[in-house]
């Protein structure tokens, strides 16, 4: 595996799933901190036959830090799906990686499951309608239970038959989750809307517009539209059989920006010049009609399009009107993982949080050795150097009081490979974490997570 720079190091795989509680605490944990911080990311359950592409291959490893009355617990989990099971039973990898073309025969995995791709529910994890749901790129999700343990492939009964995206917004004002759904052929996009008990509202509705198969990680959502962002990284799934990657960068095509109307309403479509978007922060609408969303802008999908151009990254802020869309840099910075307070999604937000780049040590590519926060309104920014920390997306922590709150993240100390979970106040993030929870086991870079209050 050390070949791999994605199976070693950082990110090399956890194995083992422990329960630890009454965690080791340098600091203070605050008092008016009550929840869960949930984190999902890819995780081979068996050393990987074939290739590995980080970060879209991999199983799925959920993990948990609970807080509450200044104490911290410690959980995770894989998410068993059947590829799993499988491949627990047989002791070893049964199939290969997503860019290979190869599919294990009815005689190694029985007939249900042959001839079949690896799911992977590895991207995200969230809380909607009671559930607790693992989250694949574009595929139905998983329930998972109480002790993270894995309940089942979950299509919202029946209603969601193919699945959603790994980033569904949850409305904070109407309690409704919005998702879309990419496909390899006709209607290649749908969206679809999930009400706050968890009952399917709107099926999956095609996107009419969308022409061919591309690759969309993440939307935003404003209070009249879902913005869906086509960029031009196209499915070409005959590539797979000469040995190559199903997706090609095609920037001829130019990037389009779809608003969909939440009320059903005919799409309003844009076009601007090429560019990338792995992750929104958030959007909303303006008084005079237009939209403003902002986002983590790349000159073309670094990690999965091999180029020797340069990819600087930018936090931009797109102005999307009738007469087009205006793309606005606030800082041009090796950033990644944009979040803002989730309770003010669909509405103005003030504060983003990335993970970047000091530039002052060397660290391979998807590694972080910084925080930032943005302030978009009065356009200035605020760095903690994390030092030999690996740090990982930063996700909002609200207090149970109504103050200010906090921002959490899971690092990882490169020199000793210890992980711990950071807390930041939300007022000086800069001024450093005033808590260090000391996990039990090391937790590999990831993807994407949420922080959950305690239900009252």
């Amino acid at each position: 595996m050390a070949h791999n720079p994605y199976l070693s190091g950082v990110f090399a795989p956890q194995r083992d799933e422990v329960d630890v509680a009454n965690l080791p605490v340098s600091g203070e944990l605050p008092p008016d901190l009550h929840g869960s911080y949930l984190r999902n990311g890819p995780n081979p359950r068996f050393d990987p036959i074939g290739t590995y592409v980080y970060p879209l291959d991999g199983d799925a490893m959920v993990h948990r830090v609970e807080i509450g009355d200044g104490t911290a617990r410690y959980t995770n989990r894989f998410v068993r799906t059947p590829n799993v099971v499988a491949e627990e039973k047989a002791g070893r990898a049964l199939w290969a990686g997503i860019t290979d073309p190869y599919f294990p025969p009815a005689d190694a995995v029985g007939p249900d499951l042959a001839n079949t791709m690896r799911e992977l529910p590895d991207i995200n994890v969230i809380r909607h309608g009671g559930k607790l749901f693992a989250l694949a790129e574009g595929a139905p999700p998983y329930t998972l239970g109480s002790e993270l343990e894995t309940l089942a492939r979950d299509t919202f009964d029946g209603g969601l038959p193919v699945g959603i995206t790994a980033h569904p917004k949850i409305d904070p004002n109407t309690g409704e989750m919005v998702a879309f759904c990419y496909m390899f052929e006709a209607p290649y996009l749908t969206w679809s809307v999930i009400d706050a008990e968890g009952t399917v509202i709107r099926p999956p509705t095609p996107v009419a517009g969308a022409d061919r198969p591309l690759m969309i990680h993440d939307m935003a959502l404003t209070s009249r539209y879902i913005v869906l962002i086509l960029s031009p990284c196209v499915f070409q799934m005959e590539r797979i059989f000469s040995g190559a990657s199903p997706l090609t960068w095609l920037p001829d095509l130019g990037t389009r920006i779809a608003l969909i109307p939440r009320d059903g309403n005919p799409v309003r479509w844009h076009t601007t010049d090429t560019f990338w978007v792995w992750h929104t922060a958030n959007a909303f609408d303006m008084p005079n009609g237009d939209v403003t969303l902002d986002y983590v802008e790349w000159r073309y999908p670094g990690g999965i399009i091999e180029s020797n151009e340069p990819n600087p990254g930018s936090l931009t802020r797109a102005v999307i009107s009738d007469s087009g869309v205006t793309r606005t840099p606030f800082v041009e910075r090796t950033i990644e993982f944009p979040r803002v307070d989730d309770r003010l999604l669909t509405g103005e937000h003030r504060t983003v949080a990335t993970v970047g780049k000091t530039g002052e040590r060397h660290i391979p590519p998807g590694d972080a050795d910084a925080l930032c926060w943005f302030d978009v309104v009065a356009g200035t920014d605020t760095t903690w150097d994390a030092g030999n920390y690996s740090v990982g997306e930063p996700a909002y922590l609200s207090s149970s009081s109504g103050g200010p709150g906090y921002w959490g993240t899971i690092a990882t100390d490169r020199t000793d490979m210890t992980s711990r979970f950071l807390v930041f106040p939300a007022e000086d993030p800069a001024t450093g974490p005033v808590a260090q929870v000391q996990l039990p086991i090391r937790v590999p870079s990831g993807l994407h997570g949420a922080w959950l209050p305690e239900i009252s």
